[in-house]
């Protein structure tokens, strides 16, 4: 096989289970369910899943709610070439900065387009740009709000982080193409070794975990924290002490 990898029908077998958490059929039930929040609408968005020694990924230009496990992309953990492709279907624009993560020790990256995680990118652009501070530094902070307890302290770090903890999230310029996001998640994954999501101004945001349930536990958090914060802000009140 060469190093763009093959759609032989001999390497179904990597998609095809019964079992519901296989990733190639949870991956479809959570693009399903993320479509239904606003996540991923108009086949933005991706989801990954490293399972033993394979990477399987949602394609591009499929829309979410109607992904199916015969539309999964499979790499090979070590040699990060293709052992299956679907004819016709396109690989995630997302899959170098999911391999960021993996490359960290994730064992699932989402990326959503979530409209929380956009306002909150473009409330501390603002809150830079009025007092003057530089743009590309600035990071979302919050803390005294319960729903942080949902994200761990760091990898590596026991435990999740408390009620009286600030919780940081990076912050990273978009880009023309989502690939070449790949170098800017990668140093805000340096600079703030701790973290567990990226945020894309004007984009998104990037969250992985140690396995899926706990990026998906992840996501679902954040999302909860960012769409609070924007109501507090609406409210004119404080995101930090």
């Amino acid at each position: 096989m060469d190093g763009k990898g093959s759609a032989d029908s001999t390497m179904d077998h990597l998609i095809t289970s019964s079992d519901p958490e296989h990733p190639a059929n949870h991956i479809c039930t959570l693009c399903r369910n993320f479509y239904t929040l606003g996540w991923v609408t108009g086949t933005g968005g991706g989801v990954s899943i490293k399972h033993d020694a394979h990477i399987f990924i949602a394609p591009s230009g499929v829309q979410k709610e109607l992904m199916r496990p015969e539309n999964m992309f499979v790499m090979d953990h070590a040699t990060r070439t293709y052992l299956r492709k679907p004819p016709v279907l396109k690989p995630s624009a997302c899959t170098p900065l999911f391999l960021a993560a993996f490359e960290r020790g994730a064992g699932s990256c989402i990326h959503t387009h979530s409209q929380w995680a956009v306002l909150v990118t473009l409330l501390v652009e603002k809150d830079a740009l009025a007092h003057g501070e530089t743009v590309s530094d600035a990071c979302f902070e919050i803390e005294q709000i319960e729903q942080i307890k949902g994200i761990p302290r760091g990898r590596g770090k026991h435990g999740m982080l408390g009620y009286f903890d600030r919780l940081k999230v990076p912050i990273i310029e978009n880009t023309a193409h989502e690939e070449d996001l790949t170098q800017s998640l990668e140093a805000a994954m340096e600079r703030y070794p701790d973290t567990y999501a990226v945020l894309v101004r004007r984009h998104g945001l990037y969250v992985w975990g140690d396995n899926v349930q706990k990026a998906k536990t992840q996501a679902e958090s954040l999302d909860y924290v960012f769409r609070l914060a924007v109501e507090m802000r609406r409210l004119d009140l404080p995101w930090t002490q």
